[in-house]
């Protein structure tokens, strides 16, 4: 009850007639009137602000970009990683979302049993949806590199 009393009394500050103190009462007198005013001119115009067909057209703008900006991008981007996990085949070069690099031996289910580094022997089974994509690692040294 003391939330809805300290609502209602910030309200009788704004009416013309209040005596609030200092600088900040001149300007909620001065201001009062005006806001006054522009609600009665809009409720006289039309039911208000909310009432008004424009309003309606721009939160259906606003959704409207959101699926465009945001969703539409991240449904397409999942469905083309799920294409390139599902198109994979043994003897594909990959690259998981660790960063490593390696060669797929088999194809199960859900996973894939990845042969990584030069150890030929090292066989690690991996989940389907850690592979980012498709590719061979550049083991060629650029120009001023050296092996220490």
């Amino acid at each position: 009850m003391s939330f809805l009393n300290s609502i209602w009394s910030g309200i009788s500050l704004l009416s013309p007639g209040s005596n609030v103190g200092g600088d900040a009462g001149a300007v909620l007198q001065t201001v009062a009137p005006v806001l006054n005013d522009a609600v009665n001119t809009a409720s006289e115009e039309g039911g208000g602000i909310f009432s008004q067909w424009w309003i309606y057209v721009f939160y259906i703008a606003v959704i409207a970009a959101m699926y465009f900006f945001m969703f539409r991008p991240q449904r397409k981007r999942e469905k083309e990683m799920k294409n390139l996990q599902s198109s994979l085949r043994v003897g594909d070069n990959i690259v998981t979302s660790s960063g490593m690099y390696g060669k797929i031996m088999d194809v199960g289910q859900d996973c894939f049993v990845v042969e990584f580094g030069t150890n030929r022997g090292v066989r690690i089974p991996i989940r389907k949806a850690d592979v980012i994509g498709v590719k061979e690692p550049v083991l060629t040294q650029t120009s001023g590199e050296t092996v220490s």
